[in-house]
């Protein structure tokens, strides 16, 4: 298929050089993809390990925390950043439910975040 999408280049030229670039071509594209595929299926089982009751302990606390800061976030950027992690809406669909712009929308999920990391940073501390 490839081949025929390049055949304007070809001129009358022996395609045989160009189908083993190509094939050396997806013979490299083919190894990255497996070995990111690889090390992606590494970490994911080696974060399947068990947690302990101390690792349980701070996702506990982590999980309060996290409740805490979003009942102290403003209403309008609650609102925003619930919408789009919990509800999993996109920016254009939160907008066209709140009545308001796509820019709107962006700084109050911006400001949202920076609550959010300012609080549970200083909430660790």
């Amino acid at each position: 298929m490839k081949l025929w999408e390049k055949q304007d280049r070809l001129h009358n030229k022996n395609p045989r050089g160009l189908l083993y670039k190509m094939a050396g071509d997806l013979f490299v594209s083919h190894y990255r993809k497996s070995k990111v595929s690889l090390r992606f299926n590494r970490l994911s089982y080696n974060n399947e390990t068990v947690n302990t009751p101390e690792d349980e302990m701070h996702f506990v606390e982590l999980q309060l925390r996290y409740e805490k800061t979003l009942e102290l976030m403003p209403e309008k950027q609650r609102i925003v950043f619930l919408m789009s992690r919990i509800d999993q809406l996109k920016y254009t669909e939160i907008g066209q439910n709140l009545g308001i712009s796509l820019k709107a929308v962006e700084k109050r999920m911006t400001q949202a975040l920076g609550f959010l990391r300012k609080e549970l940073e200083a909430s660790e501390s």
